[in-house]
């Protein structure tokens, strides 16, 4: 069942019971007070008839004299009030019928006391009246003269009569509820349509967003739930397309990486290949050989490394690799590493710049610690041309900080939210042979970096260079976040 008519059901249901409730509530009311107002009137009647049957004659024997009854039966008639009198032993002797009715003892014990008897239907208490054509609802009350009692009188009129006004409250019930049920239809498909309407739009966003669509939103005004779903789907929908952007952009990266690896693997690979069948065919002269095999060698090397960084990136990213930490002078790496890639530097007629203390001590893996500095130099030259790069280097509290400054291309503001991302290069265009070329050099910084609970920071501006800082914090003050 669709969700509207769920609602509109829902609806129709609350009024007709509540329709119900208060319907039956007011007809019990209407029926309890229009017998009860019967009652009274019954028994105002046989005050009255006493009082007239006192002053007709004395001793009160008009109770009994047909003539005097005769006369109260027809006032009584115009007033559609019938009664019955019954003697002293509870025999009926008014009006008189062939079978002659008696009151039971019980029910004439009662009345003999003074009881006055309430009868709702009479074909329904047989011992007491008998049955009659029309049924009736009256009162039997004791005849009493001077305190002494000589006989019973039973006033009653027709049931049908007492359940007139019953009877109008019954059809006017039934027409409330036909009236509630119409308008309680319009307004519940009006309600209904409303609240489903807005889930059915809801609906077709969620399939737009499936359809891969990220630019749905839905604006709903209140502060209902419908309204918070509708927000919290705005937030999902807006996670999913950054999340989106940010996939797209890796697999422009990674497209970009295949790219870069087939070519930078299709021209070693033709060169070894090249070599070799020259070799086969003794097509190289045997003055070129030595040349020719160092080339190949180079260009095996090339390989190599390419596969390396991938695989040591996989390592460092799924921590398989274990950091063995030592405190150590971070000068002398440094100058280890400027004399490695001096001559890197020489290619690009850049100058390396070292303003680091004789002793600066730091907490690390020292291969690992080498290897980040590898790629944070080798990640300045390969950007900067006829320029500077200056490494520097302190103490804080409980850290060492090391910073590496250049003032090559730079980078935009949209370029450093990937900066550390696999794959990402600020300048395909500018790669130069040499480890980082490939978009993993700053990956695996960041890496091995967070492994060490230290810090990395990066400011950067379009053709005003790039500044990297490192914090490695000193042992039991590492500062380990979540990947």
């Amino acid at each position: 069942m669709k969700l509207i008519y769920q609602h509109m059901l829902s609806f129709l249901l609350i009024i007709l019971t509540t329709v119900s409730i208060i319907g039956f509530s007011e007809i019990n009311n209407v029926t309890k007070q229009s017998y009860a107002h019967n009652y009274q009137r019954m028994e105002d009647f046989a005050s009255a008839l006493g009082t007239l049957a006192a002053s007709e004659e004395k001793n009160g024997s008009a109770m009994l004299n047909p003539k005097f009854l005769h006369r109260l039966q027809f006032v009584l008639h115009s007033d559609k009030v019938y009664f019955s009198v019954f003697n002293t032993r509870g025999k009926q002797i008014y009006p008189k019928r062939n079978n002659k009715i008696k009151l039971s003892d019980k029910h004439f014990a009662q009345v003999k006391r003074g009881k006055k008897l309430h009868i709702k239907n009479n074909n329904e208490i047989i011992s007491q009246l008998g049955h009659t054509k029309d049924t009736c609802t009256g009162v039997l009350l004791p005849w009493r003269d001077q305190g002494k009692f000589i006989g019973a009188i039973w006033l009653g009129v027709r049931v049908s009569t007492v359940e007139r006004p019953i009877r109008s409250a019954k059809q006017n019930l039934f027409s409330a509820l036909v009236t509630a049920l119409i308008v309680g239809l319009i307004l519940s498909f009006i309600l209904s349509f409303y609240a489903t309407n807005r889930i059915k739009n809801l609906s077709q966003a969620t399939q737009k967003v499936a359809a891969g669509d990220f630019d749905v939103q839905a604006n709903y005004s209140g502060n209902d739930e419908i309204t918070q779903l509708a927000d919290n789907f705005n937030q999902m929908v807006r996670a999913l397309k950054k999340s989106n952007q940010e996939v797209k952009a890796q697999e422009k990266r990674r497209d970009q990486f295949m790219a870069d690896a087939a070519h930078e693997m299709r021209t070693p690979l033709t060169t070894i290949n090249g070599i070799l069948e020259g070799l086969q065919y003794d097509a190289i002269p045997d003055k070129a050989k030595p040349k020719s095999i160092a080339l190949m060698s180079r260009e095996t090397k090339r390989l190599i490394r390419l596969v390396n960084e991938n695989l040591d990136y996989e390592k460092i990213r799924n921590n398989q690799i274990d950091l063995i930490k030592t405190k150590f002078n971070a000068r002398k790496v440094l100058d280890d590493v400027t004399m490695q890639l001096k001559h890197n530097a020489a290619k690009a007629n850049d100058k390396i710049i070292i303003s680091v203390p004789i002793d600066l001590p730091i907490y690390a893996d020292r291969d690992r610690f080498t290897q980040i500095m590898v790629n944070l130099i080798q990640n300045a030259i390969q950007f900067t041309t006829d320029g500077r790069i200056e490494i520097t280097g302190y103490r804080a509290a409980h850290a060492t900080i090391i910073s590496v400054k250049d003032n090559g291309i730079g980078m935009s503001h949209e370029q450093l939210k990937y900066i550390f991302e696999r794959y990402f290069k600020a300048d395909p265009s500018r790669t130069r042979s040499g480890k980082g070329e490939y978009g993993l050099g700053l990956s695996i910084v960041s890496s091995l970096i967070k492994q060490h609970g230290g810090k990395i920071h990066v400011q950067s501006k379009s053709n005003q260079g790039a500044l990297f800082t490192i914090i490695l914090f000193d042992k039991g003050y590492e500062q380990y976040l979540d990947n």
